[in-house]
């Protein structure tokens, strides 16, 4: 395994290029070591880390290990006491001010896979050249410290807070300033079906909709609970297309709906998919669109644009700005330069 800007990914089993105990324990280690260099002994210590984890095999023990390296060098953790979703780990970073996030999965990948995605003190995926002087700094600390393999005590020890009610509240309070329209939400005549992919979303993407007011989601029965065995799908990645979503697209017909909402196992890729008007395929279904992620995109990025000029009638187009990443589609450009405001290209 190499760290790179995506941390770890791979396989779990024995060996230094698997997902394993060790290797987790020696990730942390030249983690830890890096933060010290980059921050101060002290000022990690005062600010602590976040960890979260996902419902993969193995996630919830892989968490344990990383936190216990950090307590034995003094270092503050806020350790979820469940599985989160991805985003909670560097909403709570930023909320914390901790100097840097660790999330425990594999994302989307096969269900032999785990992971290790490290967040940056400004909560965004760490960036060159911080991946290489992490890597570097695991390969100075191979060997376990004596006390990087005992993690009976976790729960106890001091330094272990369990953020999980706090930034469950706190990121539903947050979400709600881009709720524009709350008062209209109740009326909409639009149900979405909603699938968890057998990862931790359902109940998350519930409290959204209720924070924002909106129906109640469908979900899809057999993926909603968390099931490391992902045993309805190969692939548990939403943006395979319609073969991924082949039970989302059975419950929306069944009840009638024809918008589909799906996540990834740890809840941080979306897939849209909504029922086209005309003729049915071949077995009575729908045709349905799954829409790409730049079309999400460029959806997201113009009911942004559309509400900021509902609430900002007089703005001064100059100090307003699009922006997209440099491996997504340009489209926001042409609405940018539609709505007379400035488009930029993030690194």
């Amino acid at each position: 395994m190499t760290f790179g800007t995506a941390g770890l990914r791979s396989k779990m089993g024995a060996g230094f290029s698997r997902m394993n105990d060790l290797t987790v324990i020696q990730t942390t280690q030249g983690l830890c070591k890096y933060l010290e260099l980059q921050f101060g002994k002290e000022a990690c210590q005062e600010r602590g880390v976040v960890i979260g984890y996902d419902a993969r095999y193995n996630s919830h023990r892989f968490s344990r290990y990383v936190a216990n390296v950090f307590i034995n060098e003094g270092i503050k953790v806020y350790l979820f006491s469940r599985e989160t979703p991805t985003p909670f780990t560097p909403f709570a970073l930023r909320r914390y001010s901790c100097v840097a996030g660790v999330m425990v999965t594999a994302s989307h990948n096969p269900k032999q896979d785990n992971g290790y995605k490290v967040y940056w003190t400004n909560g965004a995926q760490i960036i060159p050249p911080h991946d290489k002087g992490i890597s570097q700094c695991i390969d100075d600390n191979l060997t376990p410290w004596p006390t990087s393999w005992e993690i009976s005590n976790i729960a106890r020890n001091p330094l272990i807070t369990d953020p999980y009610p706090d930034v469950k509240d706190g990121y539903f309070s947050a979400i709600q300033k881009y709720c524009y329209r709350k008062q209209e939400n109740p009326a909409s005549p639009v149900t979405c079906v909603y699938t968890a992919m057998h990862g931790v979303g359902y109940p998350f993407v519930k409290m959204a909709f209720e924070a924002f007011g909106l129906p109640e989601i469908i979900p899809v029965e057999e993926q909603v609970k968390p099931d490391p065995e992902f045993p309805t799908v190969a692939y548990p990645n939403p943006e395979e297309g319609k073969s991924a979503l082949d039970l989302s697209i059975s419950t929306a017909e069944a009840h009638g709906h024809s918008v589909i909402i799906a996540n990834d196992p740890d809840a941080d890729r979306l897939a849209l998919a909504e029922k086209q008007p005309g003729n049915t395929n071949k077995g009575g279904r729908g045709n349905w669109r799954v829409f790409t992620g730049n079309e999400i995109g460029s959806m997201l990025g113009w009911w942004a644009m559309e509400n900021f000029k509902k609430n900002n009638k007089n703005f001064d187009g100059s100090k307003v700005h699009l922006i997209c990443s440099t491996v997504s589609s340009k489209l926001l450009r042409s609405i940018a330069k539609v709505e007379g405001i400035q488009f930029s290209v993030s690194g």
